[in-house]
């Protein structure tokens, strides 16, 4: 998985490739992060990116100049991909729309900056997506973001396989609570069904306490959420009740 990145700060993701899941993946060759300078795609001597907006207001504006010539230089050197524009207008970024690039190959991942973009930038763009319903200074965060969670997806990437299939959201779920040793900590016990070796009934636990948690922290997630036709009776009771149901 290869992921080029536009931006006006290309030293804010020299720390990424070094460090984490994303540092190893790299160092393996699993995935690979390049991060480019925008200003290396102007032409005047003060290799401006940004321009004040016709028709009057605040801010600047990304100039689409650099902006394209960046995207078709990329796309020129290497091959077909995909481009993402990070926008707070754009779709909001979630776990299926990162397995959905995970399958891409290939992103070049555009850094917003400034005011926004010119708008005719987005007509070379694949995705928008936004992070959060907040406004940040620039499109580096998001593209970090998108770039752990994605390559968390990638074959090989994580030692487990299987632990990205159980994390939160990826059934449309929260995760179950989890609890390593020691099995008490002042008078707080582990479950005892987690200590008895019966991986159906854990199995079975954990399937209920992720449907209660959602129910609690996130019940806006239920409408999409993957939910087994033997758990539906939990989920109404939980419902029902408006709070925690029993096990």
């Amino acid at each position: 998985m290869v992921f080029d990145i536009l931006t006006l700060f290309p030293e804010f993701f020299s720390s990424t490739v070094r460090h984490g899941v994303v540092g190893r993946a790299a160092a393996s060759g699993l995935i690979e992060v390049n991060a480019r300078s925008l200003r290396d795609y102007t032409e005047d001597r003060h290799r401006t990116t940004d321009d004040y907006p016709y028709g009057g207001g605040h801010g600047m504006v990304m100039k689409v100049e650099p902006v394209v010539k960046g995207i078709e230089a990329l796309k020129g050197s290497g091959g077909p991909a995909n481009v993402v524009l990070t926008t707070p207008q754009g779709r909001l970024f979630s776990q299926p729309l990162a397995e959905e690039l995970a399958s891409k190959g290939r992103l070049i991942i555009v850094c917003g900056r400034y005011e926004g973009y010119d708008e005719r930038i987005r007509e070379f763009a694949d995705y928008e997506i936004s992070i959060g319903d907040y406004v940040l200074s620039g499109g580096e965060i998001p593209a970090l973001v998108m770039i752990d969670a994605v390559s968390r997806l990638v074959p090989g990437v994580l030692g487990e396989p299987e632990s990205a299939k159980s994390d939160s959201f990826s059934r449309g779920l929260l995760e179950y609570p989890q609890y390593t040793r020691p099995e008490e900590f002042r008078g707080m016990r582990v479950p005892e069904v987690l200590l008895s070796g019966n991986h159906a009934e854990i199995e079975k636990w954990r399937r209920k306490e992720s449907i209660r948690r959602t129910c609690l922290r996130r019940p806006d997630l239920l409408e999409k959420a993957d939910i087994a036709n033997g758990d539906r009776a939990f989920l109404e009771e939980m419902i029902k009740k408006g709070g925690p149901g029993s096990s």
